[in-house]
């Protein structure tokens, strides 16, 4: 190493000396941290001597990616702003997008999801720029690759604020570019993600076989050995969510190990958390005391409002174990505040409607230039016709030739134009279930949570006062009432998003919604389906469970029916969905000008670009839907 050193030493000052000073020190950042640091810093004052903008820009990038290395957020935020100064001075774009693709990065890392968003739309901007092909270094296989690298970490965010079908999509475009160039190490780096979207989805069996599968690769490959640690804690925890405890150990011990040859805080502090998980399983309660100790430090003074709040979940389980309740009320208090906190459901929104605004410009953008093209192609056309006047036949081709062109550019306008509105429906409809994904969370987690431990507080004091019979019998009537509205508030949120249906799917789910009408009202609900034995996408799936759910409450509310017949089937991509009731229906023309629920089922039969046939008279009301899947 000093023999290399010694010989980059020797060559000019000038950007070939800064550049190799630089990589070199980022290349081993893993094996000597502190001559890593020396190096790039050393690049970076001499970037500066030399005024290079472009140089200081690119060692500001690499110092910015020594601190993320070790987890100090905040210096690696200031050297990439310091990055983003230096490349706006010479409009290097390709240096621009890339500081503003860290910064995000930061801000993701740190929970500040809005502005990470930001910074990653500004990223996919200068990207879709041709001008940012100016950098003559620039080849199209290195910006696929950023760009690449740039969908995997949105399907990251998506997936931290559980929008999980456009997860789905940014991993699946990240993959299609690696796939292109087959590059082994990338497709197993992002199918990663892939897993973590399946985990996310509640398919745990399904993300473990995945990282298994790709692991060997990944481990025998140059990538830093942060991302090989983190696959080792995911593993551990999928280990444990499938009670396979002796696995999640093997694993959470080398996410330990490597996260401390390599000294990141968050990767020690994460480990040392599963692993008082799994001694906690393991009823080795002094174990997990110590576990827990030895990484309370780091998540105490973690800016990550979902680290933190895991960390306050697993103690306040901790103390109530340990029957030491009042320590483990505190922890609730603490995990509840924190919880309704988290504004995980306006990042959301937040994301979901900046991305859907950057589609719909991109195709504006689109229909501009067609429009552009339409112009200039007629102007050229009637230049030609005035050229050519003598020779009719040519120009009559020539005026065919252009009209058909004309016609395929409209048409091409129009198609955009329909994306356009498929868009919004689509970021409607995906807002609507975040929306009631997150309702659904905040009631079961938060309120919940809130009226288990008040009702926890009662009956500990039940037993520890002396009340007259009078009053113990209004103490108990109290109780049950409590116990009454945490039923009640769980049945809400269960109607708001069914947890059966992520984990379970839309089969099981809809049958055990039919059952539960029958049980509780006068209706009786019959469900059958056929060729649904693998799972439909799970977007299909919620709105499939939305319309049932809509048509059934119409039937409950308004047709005094008796009996309802529900057939769900799947023929090779073809979904066909009937509902039938014995009602006393309706005036199908009255309800399509003034119904809001039709309306709503429409929205969702349009969304799903499908067919809608309502039949009703006084013997009943049967609506069919088919649509194909994509």
């Amino acid at each position: 190493m000093k023999q290399i050193i010694t010989q980059i030493h020797k060559l000019p000052t000038d950007t070939s000396q800064i550049r190799q000073l630089s990589y070199l020190g980022y290349e081993i950042r893993e094996v000597d941290s502190l001559l890593s640091k020396k190096l790039i810093t050393e690049a970076l004052t001499k970037s500066i001597s030399i005024k290079n903008n472009d140089a200081i820009a690119n060692s500001y990038r690499l110092l910015g990616l020594w601190h993320s290395s070790f987890d100090y957020k905040d210096k690696a935020f200031e050297c990439y702003k310091a990055s983003l100064n230096a490349a706006k001075k010479n409009n290097h774009l390709y240096y621009i997008a890339g500081a503003y693709f860290n910064m995000g990065n930061v801000k993701y890392w740190n929970g500040e999801y809005e502005k990470c968003i930001d910074y990653f739309l500004k990223t996919q901007d200068i990207f879709d720029d041709p001008k940012i092909f100016e950098d003559k270094t620039l080849t199209n296989k290195i910006l696929d690759k950023r760009k690449s690298d740039l969908y995997y970490n949105m399907s990251a965010v998506f997936n931290t604020i559980k929008n999980l079908p456009k997860a789905d999509e940014y991993i699946d475009k990240a993959l299609a570019i690696a796939n292109n160039y087959k590059n082994k190490t990338i497709i197993a780096f992002y199918t990663q993600q892939k897993a973590d979207n399946y985990f996310e989805n509640g398919n745990t069996k399904k993300a473990l076989k995945i990282r298994l599968k790709y692991l060997p690769e990944l481990e025998k490959s140059k990538i830093p050995k942060t991302y090989i640690q983190g696959y080792y804690y995911n593993i551990a925890l999928e280990y444990f969510e499938l009670n396979k405890i002796d696995s999640s150990k093997v694993f959470a011990q080398k996410s330990l190990n490597t996260a401390t040859e390599i000294k990141i805080k968050d990767g020690i502090a994460n480990s040392l958390w599963q692993l008082g998980r799994i001694a906690m399983k393991e009823k080795q309660y002094l174990q997990a005391d110590k576990y827990f100790n030895d990484c309370s430090n780091y998540y105490l003074q973690s800016n990550d409002p979902t680290e933190k709040r895991n960390y306050f979940d697993v103690m306040r389980q901790f103390f109530y174990e340990t029957k030491k309740y009042k320590i483990a009320y505190e922890f609730f208090e603490k995990y509840s505040k924190l919880n309704d906190t988290i504004l995980v459901s306006e990042s959301t929104d937040q994301f979901s409607e900046r991305e859907a605004k950057y589609q719909s410009e991109k195709k504006d953008t689109q229909i501009t230039l067609q429009k552009a093209t339409i112009k200039q192609k007629k102007i050229f056309n009637y230049a030609l016709m005035g050229t050519l006047l003598g020779f009719l036949v040519i120009a009559f081709l020539g005026y065919r030739n252009y009209k058909a062109k004309q016609t395929i550019q409209l048409q091409h306008i129009s198609k955009l134009e329909d994306e356009k509105q498929i868009d919004a429906a689509q970021n409607v409809i995906q807002g609507e279930e975040a929306e009631r994904t997150r309702l659904a969370r905040d009631l079961h987690d938060g309120l919940g949570g809130m009226l288990s431990g008040v009702k926890f507080q009662l009956n500990t004091m039940k037993g520890n006062v002396i009340l007259s019979e009078e009053n113990a019998l209004t103490f108990t009537k109290s109780i049950t009432q409590l116990d009454n509205a945490i039923s009640e508030m769980r049945r809400v949120a269960h109607n708001m998003m069914p947890e059966a249906l992520l984990k379970f799917g839309l089969n099981e789910t809809l049958q055990n919604y039919c059952d539960s009408i029958s049980e509780n009202s006068g209706l009786n609900v019959a469900f059958q389906s056929f060729g649904l034995e693998n799972r439909l996408d799970q977007t299909v799936e919620i709105v499939i469970y939305r319309i049932v759910q809509e048509l059934l409450n119409n039937t409950l509310k308004h047709a005094n029916a008796s009996q309802s017949h529900i057939q769900l089937s799947r023929n090779n991509n073809t979904i066909s969905l009937t509902v039938e009731d014995n009602g006393k229906g309706f005036n199908i023309n009255l309800v399509k000008k003034e119904g809001i629920g039709l309306a709503n089922i429409q929205h969702r039969v349009d969304y799903l670009k499908g067919k809608m046939d309502v039949q009703s008279d006084k013997k009943g009301t049967s609506t069919h839907i088919e649509f194909e899947l994509a």
